[in-house]
């Protein structure tokens, strides 16, 4: 099996917590759509390695992984019809037209997000109510507000200081995408990729290191919240360290992550922002810089001009 299939199949097992949490907090909507991006992803690069008169490549799993990480960043009740033309976008013009994986310079699964957030942003923010709670008036009433809804507008309705608001961020019962619902889910499949070698720690720790520094002086909420609520989990463990669009060094991945933690980070504070949410876009925004960053941060061969 080739290096290449062998660390798909490892990611896809990685996010099978997350995907099972997915399921069981949202229910058959969430295993719908999982299985329209997912099929759709692969459906369009076997159409497109057609089209191009190139081998087919779906037995990479790199398109079901695609299309896997696509709906994980989805609403639970996004019209399937979104999906798939957010999948579409993914492969055909994320990853195909640059062609093919290896080539590609944008994260696919993040830039079929972005482009859906910018072409249906009504849906793409539109969220059903869980089983989520919050107290307000003396009384505990469903909410479809997202956690950092609730941050964007200052924390008004609810307290972050509680422990069982913290405890549902990490273990999940709360409103967001179908993959950001448990970040606990989301570690045991992060320690999956560590114990596997499939990812390093740099990026990782310096993405959610950041976020939490950039938190705890901003002081507005707990920096834990900013950590568990979101995409920080998901993004730091499962996107920002995609091989083809991250930095090839070890300092090279810790600048990336910073970079990505700051930017999630002006986004998600800036007052007049109108996305709660800066993941995706702090992603796609830190692989323009990858290329920059290989160059300054690759050793220099021995003999060779610096």
């Amino acid at each position: 099996m080739s290096f290449v299939r062998t660390a798909m199949l490892d990611v896809i097992i990685a996010l099978l917590p997350a995907t099972t949490c997915a399921i069981y907090f949202f229910g058959w909507r969430a295993a719908v759509l999982i299985g329209t991006c997912v099929a759709s992803c692969v459906i369009c690069e076997v159409l497109c390695r057609l089209a191009m008169g190139r081998r087919i490549s779906v037995g990479d799993w790199s398109a079901v992984l695609t299309g896997l990480l696509l709906a994980l960043n989805l609403p639970p009740d996004l019209p399937l019809w979104m999906a798939i033309a957010g999948s579409v976008f993914a492969i055909a013009v994320a990853k195909q037209v640059f062609g093919g994986l290896g080539y590609n310079p944008f994260n696919p699964a993040l830039a079929g997000r972005a482009f859906m957030l910018i072409s249906f942003t009504g849906a793409m923010t539109t969220w059903s109510s869980s089983a989520w709670q919050v107290s307000a008036g003396g009384m505990e009433v469903a909410t479809t507000a997202t956690p950092l809804a609730f941050v964007k507008k200052g924390a008004e309705g609810l307290d972050f200081t509680q422990t069982a608001v913290l405890q549902d961020l990490f273990f999940g019962n709360v409103n967001g995408c179908l993959g950001e619902v448990s970040a606990f889910a989301l570690l045991i499949g992060a320690g999956y990729l560590l114990w596997r070698r499939v990812i390093t720690w740099h990026i990782p720790v310096a993405f959610i290191g950041t976020v939490f520094l950039y938190a705890l002086i901003h002081g507005a909420v707990p920096p834990l919240v900013h950590v568990l609520s979101g995409g920080v989990v998901l993004g730091a463990f499962f996107m920002a360290t995609d091989y083809v669009t991250s930095p090839i060094t070890g300092w090279g991945k810790i600048i990336f992550g910073c970079g990505c933690g700051v930017v999630t980070m002006l986004i998600r504070t800036a007052p007049t922002g109108a996305y709660p949410e800066g993941v995706s876009f702090a992603i796609l925004v830190m692989n323009a810089f990858t290329p920059l960053i290989n160059r300054f941060t690759k050793p220099t061969s021995l003999g060779a001009k610096a």
